[in-house]
């Protein structure tokens, strides 16, 4: 009888603390679905015009777009990568309409706000919250940190005919369980309405809380992504025409290796896009030899004869 009771206990006990978890995890859990049901949302797959289509457009509304296409990025840093916060502000942050860069404590070497959180994902929702605020007539917002480096100039040309006024969140995309995000070493891409939902539900704690509720954390872009998902925005893969990926969580010299050793006959065409925005796992020395190779140097002789062009932010010193 005494070891009857005994395995009872045991078993009152095991299944007590299976509801305990259970509860925990419903108060944040990545697979609930939102409001807005999964099958109304008909992209997944995001690619940019192809030059059949570019070429549709008129001298007018070309340059509309150009102007209208304005980027407001968001810089995640600490004063752990101060070398890699100080050669993101000095190379490719210079292409964004405006650049905020927000840290987790102030620093005398550069300038940033300084949110004074040392939890990244409270502090991610700090900063989104604050360029939201702070956004004027910039409706498309980069989140990335330091250590990615970023052509904006073709993040433009992804998002040149999209509207921001509908809720677009595009990157590199991963999936966890049921759970679609995008990566957030590769950069991520949101429109207006996209944040304006984000800030939103940012209110609501039960469905984003600020601090975890769960027995284990999850990672500030699954927490992102659970948000947004809570609000009718899905994950969108970020692809040129071909299909190839421009958000890329490798770095350049990665992807030719990857490339030389899987595909030796056609090394270049089957390692990047022509259209890439984004590249990570870099140094500092070689973000530099990037903003080089991107933005100075040209085959004398040689035109592009491209069909846009992206104007630089008034006063800036960006290549």
């Amino acid at each position: 009888m005494l070891s009857e009771g005994s395995s009872f206990l045991k078993g009152m006990f095991l299944g007590g603390v299976f509801c305990l978890i259970l509860s925990l995890l419903g108060t944040f859990s990545p697979g609930i679905q939102s409001e807005t049901d999964e099958h109304h949302h008909h992209h997944h797959h995001l690619k940019p015009l192809s030059r059949e289509e570019l070429q549709k457009l008129t001298v007018t509304q070309m340059s509309k777009l150009t102007q209208q296409v304005r980027v407001y990025c968001i810089i995640m840093v600490t004063p752990k990568i101060l070398v890699h916060w100080a050669t993101a502000n000095d190379t490719w942050s210079k292409h964004c309409d405006k650049s905020a860069f927000y840290t987790s404590e102030s620093s005398k070497a550069l300038e940033a706000i300084d949110l004074m959180e040392k939890d990244e994902w409270t502090r991610l929702r700090k900063a989104i919250t604050h360029a939201y605020e702070n956004a004027g007539g910039l409706r498309w917002f980069f989140v990335a940190r330091p250590t990615t480096f970023a052509i904006i100039e073709n993040l433009k040309y992804l998002v040149l005919v999209k509207d921001p006024s509908q809720p677009f969140y595009i990157g590199h995309v991963q999936k966890s369980g049921e759970l679609e995000y995008v990566e957030y070493e590769s950069g991520i891409v949101l429109s207006h309405e996209a944040v304006r939902r984000l800030v939103e539900v940012f209110k609501d704690q039960s469905r984003c809380p600020e601090r975890g509720h769960t027995l284990w954390t999850l990672s500030e872009e699954k927490q992102l992504a659970t948000c947004l998902k809570y609000s009718g925005v899905f994950a969108e893969n970020g692809e040129d025409e071909k299909g190839k990926e421009l958000f890329n969580k490798k770095s350049v010299h990665t992807l030719i290796s990857d490339s030389v050793n899987q595909n030796p006959s056609d090394v270049v065409e089957a390692c990047c896009s022509d259209m890439a925005i984004t590249f990570t796992g870099m140094s500092p020395s070689q973000i530099q030899v990037m903003m080089f190779g991107v933005y100075r140097l040209r085959p004398y002789g040689h035109d592009f004869h491209d069909s846009l062009t992206f104007l630089p932010p008034k006063d800036s010193d960006n290549d």
